[in-house]
């Protein structure tokens, strides 16, 4: 019984877990064969994680432990011991971070001519530069900000960077010579009183300077590839800032808030009202960490922690700038030296999907699987777009999770709305971190005339799906994207996932069914293709999983494979142990958070998982059951975590064709056979596949290079057609040409 696996040993602690990822992302900014300013990128990306991380996760702990909370996990820890965990682990991967920053990072940088530079380094003509940048670019933005009896600490917002004051009076500026003043209508020798004047001017004072956000960190100095970091720049010019007094030291800082959003939808009924509440809230939470430079002064850190209420094991001293994040930026600020970055590729667009063609024919004729970014993701947005110009469509119904800041979905959505067609719009404004998004995208479509709805009370609406009903002319017929992942036409080029169009009559019938019940007051009683969480999907995974053992115990061969960003949720776990120990086979593909071990004798070592980490973040889920002869294959938009299938709701469904089918198992065949970008679980801990003298196998770069042929083929194809075009009228004319043999050879004679 399944339930017999529910033990702590048999667990790993999901918040160390995610941490172990991030280590399998630091990874890449080391690996050799990715190009230098792509492993900057990376060291950057692990840095924008860990902050997320802090903001909610961590957050989530640190009010658990507030509240005194001593339930555990499932590997048996508490709220506090998690937290304790959680800093311990994350102070020794800032130290791996800040390693590969200062020894690997700007040594190999440098040895490319391109320099992140200290101002004590520059040349005069560079320090001439930024002078003239601070006092005419700077100055004029920054606030000083002063902690003394008169105005308390200042607050300090979320990720913003900041420069903390350590300051004195002047003493050239104590000696004020006294002169006679009018006080009242008496003449008396004395001084007047000063701004901060106190009796406490021999004393260390404190003050805090906000680095603006609307500069960029790396500022580009003259020449080639060189740059300074803003906080530096303003560090070195501050005394301008603080006329008539000393600067004694300084030194940068941040902290990351709880920025968990916590709407209680079931006490308001207006949830778009309540998440914009939130948002103005949100900025004020507590603590989760402090950043400061590693040599900042004992008296500011003090100071810092003390005002900011933060604990000790919260602290974090880096050996190096403060926030990397700005590597990020870096490669896209950089001239030249395109050999340090990934080689462009142009995902394969599918003619049948261009607005040049009737993409409704296409799907009428035959469902199609589509992989971003390989496969153009422009076919999604050409489907809404063309639904949205064709006079035969009636209705699109759509959920959005997350879209782009400048959506052309939106836009499509809107003006088939303006078109007069019924346009239905889930929008989800609980989406983390994309909340003020999509608030605004929300009253955008509203004003455009869509109906839009904002989600369930208690759940967030996380699946993907797109509806739209056309008459034809055998009558009325559904039209429907499903998909893994986002409506967002920026992170999908750089997201993997998948997508399905198609017209199946009894899926149409499940997603109408659906939209009924995010719409209304419809609970369907079954779905016929589609499954939906909460409570679908699990009931769903746990039959298939219950059918392989079934079909292992019998003696026959059974294989399970899965794909998905997270494995988490106990049940599933103790479920997948249970059929590896009944002689289940069983393939794991998981790109982050891993809390099973495939250690465990039981297993009889019959799961191996792997993962994937790359140029592209693997966001796919795939559901592969096979066994007597039968082949089952599933997308979905959930992972095997609690709140996917619990909290959300979410969409899988079946890719039944017998193409379609074939290249979503070839898919999942490809993946399995990296060796480039894989690690390998190994009880708890991924480890690098020691390929010895095994051919190198990267699974994304096998599919970028499938869609460059693509490519090729099509271009190919559009040349041959421009060719025959061009050769018609020839040909018709030779064809009313009445030669006979004979004639033709003395002719050629």
């Amino acid at each position: 019984m399944y339930k017999d696996f529910y033990q702590p040993q048999n667990y790993v602690n999901r918040e160390l877990s995610w941490i172990d990822f991030n280590g399998r992302v630091l990874e890449e900014a080391l690996a050799p064969e990715n190009p230098l300013l792509e492993r900057a990128n990376f060291l950057g990306i692990t840095q924008s994680n860990v902050d997320e991380f802090f903001m909610v996760r961590v957050a989530s702990l640190h009010k658990l432990s507030a509240a005194n909370v001593t339930t555990t996990d499932a590997s048996g820890m508490t709220p506090k011991e998690q937290l304790d965990a959680v800093n311990e682990k994350e102070h020794g991967m800032v130290e791996q971070r800040y390693q590969i920053y200062n020894d690997q990072l700007l040594p190999e940088l440098a040895a490319q001519n391109i320099q992140i530079l200290h101002v004590r380094n520059l040349d005069a003509e560079q320090y001439e530069y930024v002078r003239r940048y601070f006092n005419e670019e700077l100055m004029p933005v920054l606030t000083p900000m002063a902690d003394d009896t008169s105005r308390p600490f200042p607050f300090i917002s979320n990720n913003s960077l900041n420069i903390a004051v350590k300051l004195e009076r002047d003493p050239e500026s104590l000696h004020v010579k006294e002169h006679e003043i009018l006080e009242g209508d008496q003449e008396i020798q004395g001084r007047s009183q000063e701004p901060h004047d106190e009796n406490t001017e021999n004393e260390e004072k404190f003050a805090t300077v906000r680095v603006p956000e609307i500069y960029k960190r790396l500022v580009k100095l003259p020449g080639e590839n060189q740059f300074v970091l803003l906080d530096e720049l303003i560090k070195e010019f501050l005394s301008v800032l603080f006329p008539g007094y000393r600067i004694i030291s300084s030194g940068t800082y941040r902290v990351m808030r709880d920025m968990d959003l916590d709407v209680a939808e079931e006490d308001t009924s207006d949830l778009l009202r309540a998440v914009q509440h939130q948002l103005r809230e949100r900025e004020h939470g507590h603590v989760m960490r402090l950043e400061v430079e590693r040599d900042i002064d004992p008296w500011l850190e003090n100071h810092l922690i003390k005002n900011l209420h933060v604990n000790e094991t919260a602290v974090y001293r880096v050996n190096g700038p403060v926030d990397l994040t700005f590597l990020k930026k870096l490669s896209g600020m950089v001239k030249g030296h395109n050999e340090l970055r990934y080689q462009p590729f142009k995902a394969h667009p599918d003619p049948r999907f261009d607005m040049d063609h009737n993409i409704f024919e296409a799907i009428r004729t035959k469902d199609h699987l589509v992989q971003h970014p390989y496969d153009d993701f422009q076919s999604v947005v050409n489907f809404i777009h063309q639904a949205a110009t064709d006079d035969q469509v009636l209705a699109i119904k759509m959920t959005l999770y997350r879209v782009s800041g400048n959506s052309p979905i939106i836009k499509y959505l809107g003006m088939a709305a303006q078109q007069g067609k019924q346009v239905t719009v889930l929008v989800e404004v609980k989406a983390r971190f994309d909340e003020q998004n999509n608030v605004r995208w929300a009253r955008r479509l509203e004003r455009m005339g869509c109906h839009v709805i904002y989600g369930l009370v208690g759940l967030k609406t996380h699946c993907k799906l797109a509806l739209v009903i056309r008459r034809d002319e055998d009558g009325i017929r559904r039209y429907m994207h499903l998909g893994t992942g986002n409506y967002n036409d920026v992170t999908a080029h750089f997201y993997t996932d998948m997508g399905l169009f198609t017209c199946d009559y009894e899926l149409g019938e499940d997603m109408t069914n659906l939209f009924n019940m995010l719409s209304g007051f419809a609970r369907p009683r079954y779905f016929h293709k589609l499954r939906v969480s909460p409570d679908g999907i699990r009931e769903f995974i746990d039959g298939k999983i219950d059918e392989q053992i079934k079909i292992a115990k019998a003696g026959s061969p059974a294989l399970i494979r899965m794909k998905m960003n997270s494995l988490s949720d106990k049940q599933i776990i103790a479920r997948l142990y249970e059929a590896a120990a009944a002689g289940v086979k069983i393939q794991l593909l998981i790109r982050g958070i891993t809390c099973l071990r495939n250690d465990l004798p039981q297993l009889h070592e019959n799961i191996e998982v792997h993962s994937i980490v790359g140029r592209f973040l693997e966001h796919s889920r795939i559901y592969y059951f096979k066994g007597n002869g039968h082949e089952e294959i599933y997308l979905a938009s959930a992972d095997m975590m609690t709140r996917n299938l619990n909290r959300r709701v979410e969409e899988l469904f079946p890719v039944l064709e017998s193409d379609t089918k074939a290249r979503a198992i070839d898919i999942f065949d490809k993946m399995w056979q990296d060796n480039v970008k894989t690690r390998i679980l190994h009880g708890n801990k991924y480890e690098r596949i020691d390929r010895g003298k095994t051919q190198p196998f990267s699974c994304q770069e096998y599919f970028i290079a499938q869609a460059q042929a693509a490519n090729r083929a099509d271009k190919k194809e559009t040349e041959q057609h421009q060719a025959a075009s061009a050769f018609q009228p020839m040909t018709r004319h030779v064809s009313k040409l009445h030669l006979n043999d004979e004639k033709e050879d003395n002719a050629h004679d």
